[in-house]
Order: structure tokens, then C-alpha cells, then sequence
């Protein structure tokens, strides 16, 4: 009995090793899919005076502005001032974007247009009660 849990334990410790370095991913594989997972959410808040964005680069500054250009290798961010600044994806730590999509927009309208129909309707009924 002892030897089938040792030999039970000691194939699970194998499988674990031989499992566990095809999850590990390298340095560079991991910094290429969080520059291209950056890439997409710019690319999502378009270019442009309404396009605002705040980013936190890796040496620590920071730069604010609108998104003037993107590229597939880098992002043009130009400040209130007129001054763009070239950033490269894999350069960027955080990403603030501060507009709304145009489904987001829509959403919004709908929803305040049946907050004021409802609003009308209930106060109509509440008068008329009589």
C-alpha cells in the first residue's frame, strides 16, 4: 500500500515539473503581448482633439495630452501646449483614456430619454388621480 502512494505521489510530482516550464512564459513574450494589449486599447480611443489620454511610461514621467497619431509601432501624444511627443507601446506602463466610445454616447441618451418619459408619466398619473 505504501509503495502505490509513493509511486502515485512521485508520478504527480512529475507531471507537475514537466507541466509547469510550457506555462512560463519569457520576459519578452510577456512584454510583447502587454504592448500589443496597449496598442488595441489606443487604437480603440481614435485620434484627435476629444481623445484624451494620460500615460505613465516606464522611466516614470508622465505625459498628457490628446492622441494625434497611432501607429502599429508607436503613439503621437500632443499636449494643450502644441507639443507631441512620440511613445513607443512597449515604453508605456498605464493608459488613462477619457473619452466615451459612440455606443457608450447612445447608451447614455437612451437611458436619460426613459429616466424623463417615465418622469412625465408618473407625474401625469400622480395629477390626475382624482
Amino acid at each position: 500500500m505504501l509503495k502505490k502512494i509513493c509511486s502515485v505521489m512521485l508520478t504527480a510530482l512529475l507531471m507537475q515539473a514537466a507541466i509547469v516550464p510550457a506555462f512560463a512564459a519569457s520576459k519578452a513574450e510577456k512584454e510583447a503581448k502587454r504592448a500589443e494589449k496597449v496598442r488595441t486599447e489606443l487604437s480603440k480611443l481614435g485620434t484627435g482633439r476629444d481623445a484624451r489620454i494620460k500615460l505613465k511610461l516606464r522611466d516614470k514621467t508622465k505625459v498628457e495630452g490628446y492622441l494625434s497619431e497611432a501607429t502599429a509601432e508607436h503613439v503621437a501624444v500632443t499636449d494643450d501646449k502644441g507639443n507631441t511627443t512620440i511613445v513607443t507601446y512597449p515604453q508605456v506602463k498605464t493608459a488613462q483614456g477619457n473619452n466615451l466610445s459612440t455606443g457608450a454616447k447612445i447608451a447614455i441618451g437612451i437611458g436619460i430619454g426613459v429616466g424623463v418619459t417615465l418622469l412625465i408619466l408618473y407625474l401625469y398619473i400622480a395629477t390626475h388621480e382624482d
